[in-house]
C-alpha cells in the first residue's frame, strides 16, 4: 500500500522558494505595462534584468528604479523586433556575455479590426513580431539554461487563446498560434529543467487597452466611458486588472517554486473567461 505519509516533512515540504537571486531576467516590452510592472516584480525578487524594447530612455529610467539592494545589475538593450535579424544579432552578443535564466517574451500586440477586413500583411507582420522573433529569443538562450539546469520562458499572450475576442482578428489568430508553439516547446525542454508557460492577461489597464476603448468608443458612436462601464460589467470581479497584478503571476512562474507547471496557459483576468 501506498504511504502518503512516508518521508514528509513538513517545514521542509511547504517551504516555497521564490528567490531569483544571481539570476539573469530578460524581459521584453520592458519599458511600459504589464512589461515594466514584471521588470520590477522581477528584481524584486532578487534577478539581474535586462530590459527590452524600442524606447532607451524611458528603460534608462526603469533601470535606475528598478530594486538593486541583493547585488544586481541592472541594463536593457534597444531592439525593434520588426527587425530579427538586427535582434538576433543583440541577443546573442547579450548571451555569450551572460546566460539568461529567465526570459519573458512580451510583444505589442496588432491593431484591432474584423478579422475580414485584415490584409494578409497584417497577418505576416504579427506572426513575425510575435511568434518568429519568440522563437529566436528561445533558441538564443536555451543553450544556457540547459547548461545551468534551470530555465524559466513565458509568454504574455492574451485571453483569446482560450476565447477569442470580438475585433481583434489577427491578434486572435497570432496568440494561438504562440500558444501552441508555446506548448509544443514545452514538451521539448521540460527535461532539462527548463519550464514554457503562457500568462493570458484579461483586460488590464494599460495603452493598448486605452486604445481599444476609444477606437470601440468610436466605431459605435458613443463615449468611452460607456465602454469602460460595459467592459468592467463582463468582468465578475467587477474592474479592470493592474499591470503589477498581471506581473505577480509572471514573477511567480519564474521562480523555482514553480519548477512543475509547466506547459500551461494561464488566464489572469478576474474571471472573465466564461469556460474552465
Amino acid at each position: 500500500m501506498l504511504n502518503l505519509t512516508q518521508n514528509f516533512d513538513t517545514k521542509h515540504d511547504i517551504d516555497m522558494n521564490l528567490s531569483l537571486k544571481g539570476k539573469n531576467a530578460l524581459i521584453c516590452g520592458g519599458s511600459r505595462g504589464i512589461g515594466k510592472a514584471t521588470a520590477v516584480a522581477i528584481a524584486n525578487l532578487g534577478a539581474n534584468v535586462t530590459l527590452v524594447s524600442r524606447s532607451p530612455e524611458l528603460m534608462s529610467d526603469i533601470v535606475h528604479e528598478l530594486d538593486d539592494s541583493q547585488d544586481q545589475h541592472h541594463d536593457f538593450l534597444m531592439a525593434d523586433f520588426r527587425n530579427s535579424a538586427d535582434l538576433k544579432r543583440k541577443i546573442h552578443t547579450l548571451v555569450v556575455r551572460k546566460p539568461i535564466h529567465v526570459l519573458v517574451n512580451n510583444t505589442g500586440g496588432p491593431k484591432g479590426g474584423a478579422i475580414v477586413e485584415a490584409n494578409v500583411e497584417e497577418f505576416t507582420d504579427a506572426f513575425h513580431n510575435h511568434l518568429v522573433c519568440n522563437h529566436i529569443l528561445v533558441q538564443s538562450v536555451m543553450k544556457g539554461m540547459k547548461k545551468a539546469g534551470f530555465g524559466r520562458i513565458i509568454n504574455i499572450i492574451s485571453t483569446s487563446v482560450k476565447q477569442p475576442l470580438n475585433n481583434l482578428g489577427v491578434s486572435n489568430t497570432t496568440r494561438g498560434a504562440v500558444a501552441s508553439w508555446s506548448k509544443t516547446i514545452a514538451n521539448e525542454l521540460g527535461p532539462f529543467g527548463i519550464t514554457v508557460n503562457n500568462v493570458l492577461p484579461g483586460k488590464t489597464n494599460t495603452g493598448r487597452l486605452k486604445e481599444i476603448i476609444t477606437t470601440q468608443a468610436t466605431k459605435t458612436d458613443t463615449s468611452a466611458e460607456d465602454v469602460e462601464e460595459a467592459m468592467k460589467k463582463e468582468i465578475p470581479v467587477g474592474r479592470f486588472a493592474e499591470p503589477h497584478e498581471i506581473a505577480a503571476a509572471i514573477a511567480f512562474l519564474a521562480t523555482p517554486a514553480a519548477a512543475y507547471i509547466n506547459g500551461i496557459s494561464l488566464p489572469v483576468d478576474g474571471g472573465l473567461i466564461k469556460s474552465l
